[in-house]
């Protein structure tokens, strides 16, 4: 039955039903004791056959949301995340702070101390009752929240989730927190007999008259670039800004990309390398990029035209971030990539300049190509083992179809990916512990395609290894999780360096508060959970290693790998 009969029942029943009708399939859960009403209409609903999201158990919170921000990138849709009151949302800011930045839509639900000392079946009944009540609980998470509110009694459960989630996918998307009390869960409540229908959201388009002006400074450009981080989010966006870049012979660089956003064969594909031609270009076009560049090491030319694409063009909740931008287009980045090279190719063209970029960026792509494939020659042979060599060994044994998600391991360019969709990088939040929980949430929502991570050694440990490998087992969700150990804080190291080049810590044998030695052996942690684990210290073992541990997941079985690495810039 689809629960849309005029019948009472209690307010959790009522809220089960409407995260199902309103497209939430999965609820990532990790219980307290305001969950009683949950737990209770939950078996009432099996009972009836009703139709109700698959609640997931995950034992941390911070797992929790990084599996509905990993099932979000890979999916297209959010998941809901339901954590126990204020102690549990206290654990879920790292990685909500993560979702924010990367505008991802995704219902975090957490129960409310009840309200009531007596009087109720739901009224207080513990000592935490007390303990764990806040004077504003939405206060702890409303820096990274786009709209927060709490159920109340006699209120339409319906309307409630329908406005969360119209709100968490309006653009710019993000996260949305709604708090539950335990009274009101348990408390009757009479189901909607025609539930308001979801709401069509429409794109929002750019100015067409901006994008002209765009298109006019691009044509009449020397050396034209184009930055972007996160363009490949929307995977139909690859493909316009590869057919653009291409036509228009036009250079791509990543700063910091976040996913695929060419692939790693287009020609003006240059990565994070690209970076390096912005003291070259007279034109730079910014498109879904938070930090195009750092303004104490480089910057446009004094005279370069500078503009900015996509639905926030300016990050309005970042507190300060100034960049010069002589042009910001307000709209969906794909869209505006269509409508300009479509601009474009009604203008007369430089063919000479044209030329002049193709090979230019010819030579520094091939360039590049030759130094990485000579440093991955000689790091088959050489201990410690390199990252880049660990992106090519990957890359190698990758099936066609296969998800990388990457957490201060392997650096994207190394992967050399060609698929929309094939990478999930860490948000610039930096929340750690985005890796392990993502992984599981891209084996949600792509069952049948291989999952591969590569996480630091510290990103490990803040994404809750015991937690997650107990869920990888339970949920039958295998993923191989490799682990580039270098048994150090090397962002804290080279933050201490960049700051102080030549000071007292650059030149100590040791720099406090950045080892992480002895390190641990962490196979052991995964073969409590009964996963393929292996440690591998020889380059030459590394991909016999891969190998073994891809069989184990084909298998159904989960694998960890603990690479023991190089010191050093990934």
């Amino acid at each position: 039955m689809d629960g849309a009969s005029n019948t009472t029942i209690s307010a959790a029943e009522g809220l089960l039903r409407a995260l199902k009708r309103r497209g939430i399939d999965y609820v990532l859960a990790n219980a307290g004791t305001d969950f009683a009403p949950v737990i209770e209409g939950l078996v009432r609903a099996a009972g009836r056959k009703d139709a109700v999201p698959r609640f997931i158990t995950v034992p941390h919170e911070n797992l929790a949301m990084a599996m509905a921000h990993g099932y979000y990138q890979v999916a297209g849709k959010p998941a809901a995340v339901m954590v126990h009151v204020t102690v549990g949302t206290g654990n879920t800011i790292c990685a909500l702070m993560n979702a924010a930045r990367d505008n991802v839509p995704l219902l975090l639900m957490a129960g409310r101390t009840p309200l009531t000392q007596d009087g109720h079946i739901a009224s207080r009944s513990a000592p935490i009752h007390w303990g764990q009540e806040n004077f504003d609980q939405a206060g702890v998470v409303r820096e990274y929240t786009k709209w927060d509110f709490e159920l109340r009694g006699g209120q339409p459960v319906d309307e409630v989730v329908g406005r969360a989630l119209d709100i968490a996918l309006s653009e710019p998307r993000g996260p949305v927190y709604l708090t539950l009390p335990r009274e009101v869960l348990a408390s009757p409540h009479k189901d909607s007999v025609t539930p308001l229908p979801p709401t069509e959201l429409a794109i929002p388009q750019p100015s067409a008259k901006h994008v002209d002006t765009l298109a006019d400074w691009i044509a009449a450009a020397e050396f034209p670039l184009i930055l972007t981080s996160n363009l490949g989010r929307d995977r139909a966006a690859v493909r316009v800004l590869a057919e653009l870049a291409e036509r228009h012979a036009i250079p791509v660089a990543e700063p910091h990309g976040s996913c695929v956003n060419l692939p790693a064969s287009h020609p003006f594909k240059l990565g994070h390398a690209g970076t390096e031609l912005l003291g070259k270009a007279d034109l730079v076009l910014v498109v879904d990029c938070e930090v195009p560049w750092y303004p104490r090491y480089a910057a446009p030319r004094a005279d370069a035209k500078v503009a900015h694409l996509g639905v926030d063009p300016l990050f309005e909740r970042y507190p300060l971030r100034a960049f010069t931008a002589q042009l910001a287009i307000t709209g969906n980045s794909r869209v505006g990539l269509e409508l300009l090279d479509e601009a474009l190719r009604s203008r007369p063209v430089q063919r000479a300049a044209v030329e002049r970029r193709r090979a230019a960026v010819t030579e520094l792509k091939a360039k590049k190509a030759a130094e990485l494939a000579a440093a991955n020659e000689k790091a088959r042979k050489e201990k410690p083992i390199r990252y880049s060599y660990v992106g090519a060994c990957v890359r190698d044994a990758l099936p066609k179809n296969g998800i990388v998600i990457t957490e201060l391991g392997v650096a994207g360019d190394h992967f050399g990916l060609e698929e929309p969709g094939q990478l999930l990088a860490v948000s610039i939040g930096g929340g750690l512990g985005f890796g392990l929980g993502a992984s599981l949430g891209a084996k949600l929502a792509a069952p049948d395609c291989m999952v591969v991570s590569t996480i630091g050694d510290g990103s490990y440990m803040f994404g809750n290894p015991t937690p997650f490998h107990l869920v990888s087992r339970a949920a039958k969700l295998p993923t191989l999780t490799i682990i580039c150990n270098n048994g150090r804080w090397q962002a804290v190291e080279s933050a201490t360096r960049v700051v102080y080049p030549d000071g007292a810590a650059a030149h100590a044998d040791e720099m406090p508060l950045v080892e992480l030695q002895p390190s641990p052996e962490f196979t052991k942690v995964a073969e409590a959970s009964d996963a393929f684990a292996r440690r591998v210290d020889d380059p030459a073992e590394l991909p016999r290693a891969i190998d073994a541990a891809l069989t184990a997941v084909a298998g159904g079985r989960q694998a960890l790998l603990d690479v023991r690495m190089e010191h050093g810039v990934r």
